[in-house]
């Protein structure tokens, strides 16, 4: 692991050392995640807009959707990825710190497998 000892402004601002910004692929912007007494700064991953588009295009094309319709649901859908996502993985960062009950693999796989 590659660490650098980095100077806090007396305005709270840090400088991301050159090497660290270009190996990460930062941009112009970043991510600040507490995780227990840890500050991580990432970069921020810009959104594509082709997350699950063929899922999506599928799936409203199955449920009937054609034309400016279609174009407006699979808008409207895609917009909920990101967040959708996002609380899938603050669950499972609480879930590794230990701040929330998680279930395991097997746990839930050996409940599927019990079920009928």
């Amino acid at each position: 692991m590659e660490m650098k000892k980095v100077s806090i402004s007396a305005k709270r601002q840090i400088t991301i050392p050159q090497r660290f910004f270009q190996a990460l692929g930062f941009d112009s912007e970043a991510e600040c995640v507490l995780r227990g007494n840890e500050l991580v700064i990432r970069p921020v991953k810009t959104n594509s807009g082709g997350e699950f588009a063929e899922q999506i295009l599928a799936d409203l094309v199955a449920q009937g959707y054609s034309g400016q319709e279609l174009l407006d649901k699979f808008r409207e859908t895609q917009r909920k990825i990101r967040p959708a996502v996002e609380a899938i993985l603050t669950e499972a960062e609480q879930a590794a710190d230990g701040a929330m009950e998680y279930s395991s693999y097997d746990e839930i796989f050996d409940e599927v497998g019990h079920d009928g």
